[in-house]
């Protein structure tokens, strides 16, 4: 038996097949092949392989997004069924004695160059879609899978980290629990682990070995403890452990339908946070009480180009009907920093946590900003919408952001497009210079809502990323806590509404902090709400606001 100890990010026991993530070899191999008309065979095999994939993938998008979205991979199959493609291909195969991988590699990379160079748009945008097909093909070829997994049963995904381009591409049913080398609690892999409602260890290190691939493993995320190839007594205790989870979670399910509102009579609105729209039934599962951060750059990272208009208004229209009315925020896209997207080609930049982000890229990017916002606003007829814009530091990139929304908006009336007249538009306070400037922001929105992983980071000087921090990345900071109050002070002066959209949210030794403080809406993963709704509805709030504001503005220092 061997035991691994890492930091525990998203509690649960899980047992299983322990299995290393494939990601795609970034160096293909050049070989001269003597027999070429069995690599020709190859990459037949690998092509209609890959034809077969991209049809699933139309037949999915098309039940789940519209035809607008699987429009895409039906441009994929016929760009993988291209006579010149495939011909120059078989040149270099059968002429030039090339190994297949080779072969798609460099006429990927003329074809992507020859559309890069066309003066007309669309066929430009070609280029992108050359290289996702080749990719594809090349994946088939080298063993490596779309997705990362090959199992036929689900698993424990090992990762040295895993970036939310590739989170994003999963196949969810087949994962039990995430096991990574480094990471932080605030990763994407450790928030999509929350939204599935699965276990969740980082940082183990090179304690986890490829070689331990295939072997029972057990993974506890509350203590942060991974065993492998566990005694009968073990695996007796973990089970136990996991039977009384469950009874836990029966004795929440108890609380479905019951109002968030404390002992004392204070309300607060619990939602949830999604990545996509296939999040939106755990959300109702779990009685969300709406969608509090619909994080819509994923829409973007699960696409190999800009994602249009009409691909972008199906996901939201679908969020939004799905919901039934609830209120769903959707932050505008949020790019950079750890989420990189290679059509995008941003130059890099020695900082990017500090750099070109964000809304900054949608200001100097208008025709990106505006056909995301033409989808938003088609999409409001379906539901209550909140647009929510991210990384504001300043009172001129809401006045910015806002006129582009009035241009949208008269666009949509003279083409005679429906769309609700109100959208309620805020901002997410995650710098420093948005909470000290929150009293004229207020004036110019309808709510606020706090990325506390962000805000953190920025108001600490301290990487959100770096697991070797640890200690010095505290989001219980008195710094960051004072911050939030005055957010809500000078919210609530305007008649402006204040949420929590950041993994605090779901923090319940924070719980009181946030009730005595004024926070209006907690927005978490959606298994953390019911937990939540127990901790807001055993709460007192008129006995513990005095000593919780008292301590976190005294002046006095415990040595």
């Amino acid at each position: 038996m061997i035991s691994i100890q890492g930091k525990g990010v998203s509690t649960g026991v899980a047992m299983g097949p322990l299995y290393y993530y494939q990601r795609a070899k970034s160096v293909i191999r050049r070989i001269t092949v003597v027999d070429t008309a069995a690599e020709w065979d190859r990459f037949k095999a690998a092509q209609k392989k890959a034809i077969e994939q991209l049809g699933e993938l139309y037949e999915k998008a098309l039940k789940e997004a519209g035809e607008e979205a699987a429009f895409l991979f039906e441009t994929h199959q016929m760009m993988a069924e291209d006579d010149d493609y495939v011909e120059a291909i078989e040149g270099l195969i059968k002429e030039e004695q090339l190994n297949a991988e080779a072969a798609v590699t460099d006429t990927a990379a003329q074809f992507a160059d020859m559309f890069a160079q066309m003066e007309d748009t669309y066929m430009q945008a070609r280029a992108a879609d050359v290289k996702d097909v080749s990719g594809r093909i090349i994946g088939i070829l080298t063993g490596v899978v779309q997705g990362g997994i090959d199992s036929p049963v689900p698993v424990i995904l090992a990762a040295d980290d895993l970036a939310p381009s590739e989170t994003v591409q999963l196949d969810k049913s087949k994962i039990l629990a995430f096991v990574t080398e480094g990471g932080s609690g605030s990763s994407h892999t450790a928030i999509l682990a929350r939204t599935m409602g699965i276990p969740a260890i980082i940082g183990v290190g090179d304690q986890l070995k490829p070689e331990y691939e295939g072997r029972d493993c057990i993974v506890d995320g509350a203590t942060g403890t991974v065993i492998l190839d566990a005694d009968e007594a073990t695996k007796a205790v973990m089970m136990a452990k996991r039977e009384e989870q469950l009874k836990r979670q029966k004795l929440l399910e108890q609380l479905k339908g019951q109002p968030n509102v404390t002992r004392d009579g204070q309300s607060i609105k619990v939602f949830c946070n999604i990545g996509n729209p296939e999040d939106v039934p755990v959300v109702l599962s779990n009685d969300g009480g709406g969608v509090g951060l619909f994080r819509s750059e994923f829409l973007y990272l699960n696409c190999s180009d800009y994602p249009s208009e009409d691909y972008q208004f199906e996901a939201y229209k679908k969020v939004l009907s799905d919901m039934g009315g609830k209120e769903v925020v959707i932050r505008t896209l949020d790019i950079g920093a750890d989420k990189q997207i290679d059509y995008f080609e941003m130059p890099e930049e020695e900082n990017p946590a500090l750099g070109n982000r964000a809304l900054r890229i949608c200001l100097n990017r208008p025709e990106i900003f505006k056909t995301q916002l033409r989808a938003l606003y088609r999409a409001s007829a379906f539901g209550k919408l909140g647009i929510m814009f991210p990384m504001v530091t300043s009172v001129w990139e809401v006045k910015e952001a806002k006129k582009m929304c009035e241009q949208v908006k008269k666009e949509l009336t003279a083409e005679g497009k429906p769309f609700a007249d109100d959208v309620q538009i805020g901002i997410m306070i995650e710098t420093p210079a948005a909470a000290v400037m929150s009293d004229r922001l207020a004036k110019l929105v309808d709510f606020f809502s706090c990325g506390t992983n962000d805000l953190t980071q920025y108001t600490l000087a301290c990487d959100r990323q770096n697991n070797d921090l640890g200690r010095f990345f505290n989001p219980h900071h008195p710094a960051v806590l004072r911050l939030l109050k005055m957010v809500c002070d000078n919210a609530h002066k305007n008649g402006v509404w204040v949420g929590i959209c950041g993994e605090l949210g779901a923090d319940l030794e924070l719980t009181e902090t946030f009730l005595s403080i004024g926070i209006d809406e907690l927005s978490v993963s959606p298994r953390s709400v019911l937990p939540l709704r127990q901790k807001i509805r055993e709460t007192t709030v008129g006995d513990v606001k005095e000593k919780i504001l008292a301590d976190l503005f005294s002046d006095e220092v415990t040595l």
